[in-house]
């Protein structure tokens, strides 16, 4: 059979691209969450799911898949059928596993595309009441002073929670000793409690603490001041020049998901989190709406892999 000439295979490549889209999605859609029920990017997936059904008339399934710092679930959607109607919904956790695991099932830059953020989160640099040091200015000279005296407790190796406060350290130049937990909550008790010196969780997780007076808040890690605590200074006013960390919450999908799908879906999910009810309920849970373009996503991801491999390098971090 002779052969098509060259443009009547690009005009039929560029139509089952555009039928792809038209026909998408044709089945329910998955949202893979690799953390528990409860936590934010599960909260995350809960409000978009629901917006994409009314949009489309599909139903969408959330699928918690928990383990390893967000690498089981990376791996299922990296490797699932690139069509569309698997996604998954994951933290900048997915850039901090990609910087320290020696060995990943899959290319987080290769095997995956992003498709829009959704959200970002700050943290807040808070201390115990016993800790001479009531400004980030006197946190580092305290720490300078003593050298790997104090300790900082994190939600675990790799986290955003361990991230920002090794990027503190990086930037401040000062040494002080990580003591990783399994989640926020026990990260947090302990710092209450005193057996860890200062953390820097999320600001709904310690809000209460902070109100309480039970934790001391000295910055917002955030380039700009927080809604929820709009008196505190960020890291950056308060004596640390160029620190910013924003952790990110953001829709993902395989990489070779047709370019007219990602672009679908990428234009709905962008309007769900424009919705005003949507802003309101991320805003209450102390982040920020936030969406982008595929591209913008991407960029996003490697930088974040390129500057956590640096610090955690520089701090000795690996995972097994």
């Amino acid at each position: 059979m002779a052969r098509l000439p060259w443009f009547c295979s690009v005009f039929l490549a560029v139509f089952a691209s555009a039928a792809t889209a038209a026909d998408y999605p044709n089945r329910p859609i998955r949202i893979v969450v690799p953390f528990t029920a409860g936590s934010a990017s599960d909260f995350l997936a809960r409000q978009i799911g629901p917006k994409l059904n009314e949009a489309w008339g599909q139903q969408v399934v959330v699928d918690n898949r928990p383990g390893a710092g967000s690498t089981l679930g990376a791996a299922i959607v990296a490797s699932a059928t690139p069509d569309g109607h698997t996604l998954l919904l994951n933290s900048s956790a997915l850039a901090g596993a990609a910087s320290i695991y020696p060995k990943l099932p899959y290319d987080t830059i290769k095997d995956l595309s992003g498709v829009s953020l959704v959200a970002s989160n700050p943290l807040v640099l808070v201390v115990h009441p016993s800790i001479k040091a009531r400004s980030v200015k006197e946190l580092i000279a305290l720490a300078r002073s003593q050298p790997g005296k104090l300790t900082y407790a994190s939600s675990g190796i790799g986290s955003g929670t361990h991230y920002g406060n090794e990027l503190f350290r990086y930037m401040a130049k000062i040494e002080t000793v990580h003591v990783p937990f399994r989640g926020t909550p026990e990260s947090i008790t302990d710092t209450v409690a005193g057996r860890t010196n200062y953390a820097m969780p999320p600001i709904l997780a310690v809000l209460p603490m902070v109100k309480e007076a039970r934790l001391i808040p000295l910055a917002v890690t955030t380039r700009a001041r927080a809604p929820l605590l709009p008196d505190l200074p960020t890291v950056e006013e308060a004596g640390l020049p160029g620190y910013e960390y924003d952790g990110w919450f953001g829709v993902l999908a395989p990489s070779k998901t047709p370019r007219t799908v990602i672009g679908k879906l990428n234009k709905e999910i962008a309007s769900i989190v424009e919705m005003p009810d949507i802003q309101k309920r991320i805003a209450a849970q102390g982040g920020r709406a936030r969406s982008s373009t595929p591209e913008e996503f991407d960029r996003i991801v490697r930088t974040e892999i390129e500057t956590r491999t640096k610090v955690f390098k520089a701090a000795g971090t690996q995972a097994n």
